[in-house]
């Protein structure tokens, strides 16, 4: 072979082998970038190439499949959409997919590998889709939706035993069903939710935090008596009525002037929500013990997964002691998710053991065969405080049902617990004050359940009754419904 033949051969040579590298890395290193790749259209058509599997809530599914006449030949629907929209988000031929459609997207549309026979697997044949079996109990669910109203706001109930939600409703909501198509008539669906100031497509319950308020006033409780400042919630504790932010002239006052916050024991000052008290047992504490037992029942964790990421609630680092009593009163930059003071209530209502907070039970295939169950966790170490501390902040919580700013959530034939909260906010506090509540309640065999609510719009109520009146009647609702 001459010299020129021979060069042209060999360059021809190295022509394929690069082409057969390529070839090869693509499908390798890339395929499944590309696969998964949005812009891809064959994702949307596999996709929506068969009815999905389902989400199911009680065991009956929210969600379904309608053939529709376009290239994508299904599309998601949904049963009482606003109602679950908090639980199940949105699954849309043009605006893709949230919470558990998306966690569980693969699983829902037959392409997770579990669910695929060997002959599936053989054939790449996508499977039949599979379901994810939630938490939710139908009945606390519509509960809460129905006490809360037209209200902005949220509310999640947890069961403390297991960490299962058994309730998790967020107001405003949205119909995920009308922008789950690719038609005119759902591109204005999903531009008008877009666009309402009230932010309908944001789950409050789990990614909203706001100030807590007094609420917070149960973690410096749980740290005072875990850190020994204080024996027990009756001993009286060293609170002057007003009092002097520390290093300031700014005095700090109770909402209800007559109430006995004078050096009053933590009982009394949770029932009359005093102000004074936990913003001097703050200091008296310290910031980092503050902290660290916010900490243990989750503030300041960004990865708290229900599977749904939940947004991080953080109590403040870098604090002077004026601003630490502040944050003792869940005011100055204290911020919590309505999920994070479930769990709060959950830990004192299971004897200081906390759960991690579960919203689905099981995924099955299309068979109904269980692919993979959800047990019970413990959150980080499982032990916010001891039994004792916790059997005392019940006692205490059950006071202010009983005599103080809780008696909304009372419930004949359960022993109920909780604490209201009216966060301020804005400049000089001109802001609407938000409206919270948190509580437990037990029947006599055993069962129990933790809630919290939050109310965005409380109206012009700058006292505890705010949270009595606006948050409470949705937690005694949703409890009564999972205890009934």
């Amino acid at each position: 072979m001459n010299k020129p033949l021979r060069r042209a051969a060999i360059f021809c040579l190295a022509l394929i082998v690069a082409l057969m590298g390529w070839v090869t890395w693509l499908q390798g290193a890339k395929a499944g970038e590309y696969k998964e790749d949005p812009h891809n259209p064959r994702v949307a058509i596999g996709k929506y190439a068969a009815p999905m599997g389902n989400i199911l809530v009680g065991g009956q599914p929210v969600t379904g499949s309608a053939a529709t006449s376009s290239m994508l030949k299904y599309k998601r629907t949904y049963k009482d959409g606003s109602l679950y929209a908090p639980v199940t988000g949105f699954t849309s031929q043009i605006f893709g997919s949230n919470q558990l459609e998306s966690l569980y997207g693969d699983l829902l549309d037959g392409s997770d590998s579990r669910l695929q026979s060997p002959a599936d697997a053989l054939t790449r044949t996508r499977a039949k889709g599979g379901d994810v079996a939630t938490a939710i109990d139908p009945a606390v669910q519509k509960a809460g939706q129905r006490a809360l109203g037209g209200k902005k706001g949220a509310a999640i109930a947890m069961d403390p035993a297991t960490g299962r939600v058994l309730g998790m409703v967020s107001t405003p909501s949205y119909d995920p069903g009308k922008f789950a198509g690719s038609g005119s008539a759902d591109q204005k669906a999903w531009k008008k939710m877009s666009g309402d100031s009230d932010h309908p497509e944001v789950n409050r319950a789990l990614r909203q935090p706001l100030p807590p308020g007094s609420t917070f006033k149960l973690v410096v409780a749980a740290a005072a008596l875990e850190n020994g400042l204080y024996s027990s919630v009756d001993e009286a504790t060293h609170s002057p009525d007003p009092y002097t932010l520390p290093h300031t002239r700014t005095k700090l006052t109770n909402e209800n002037t007559s109430a006995p916050c004078k050096n009053a024991d933590i009982r009394t000052a949770l029932q009359y929500s005093c102000n004074t008290v936990f913003a001097k047992m703050a200091v008296d504490l310290g910031k980092d013990k503050v902290k660290a037992q916010a900490e243990k029942f989750g503030f300041n964790d960004e990865k708290v997964d229900t599977p749904v990421r939940a947004g991080t609630s953080r109590y403040p680092s870098g604090m002077d002691e004026a601003q630490t009593a502040l944050s003792g009163i869940g005011q100055f930059d204290d911020q919590a998710t309505p999920l994070q003071m479930a769990m709060i209530s959950s830990a004192i209502a299971n004897g200081g053991e906390l759960r991690t907070p579960q919203l689905v039970d099981a995924l099955t295939d299309g068979g109904g065969t269980t692919v993979q169950d959800f047990a019970p966790k413990t959150y980080g170490d499982g032990k916010t405080m001891s039994a004792g501390t916790a059997q005392q902040l019940q006692s205490a919580m059950q006071t202010v049902v009983d005599k103080g700013t809780g008696s909304g959530a009372k419930i004949s034939g359960l022993t109920v617990g909780g604490k209201t909260g009216t966060a301020q906010h804005g400049v000089d506090n001109s802001g609407t004050p938000y409206a919270w509540f948190v509580s437990y309640a037990k029947d006599g065999n055993g069962r129990q359940v933790a809630v919290a609510v939050m109310v965005e719009d409380g109206h012009a109520a700058r006292n505890e009754i705010s949270g009595n009146g606006l948050a409470a009647p949705t937690a005694r609702a949703m409890m009564k419904a999972a205890l009934s």
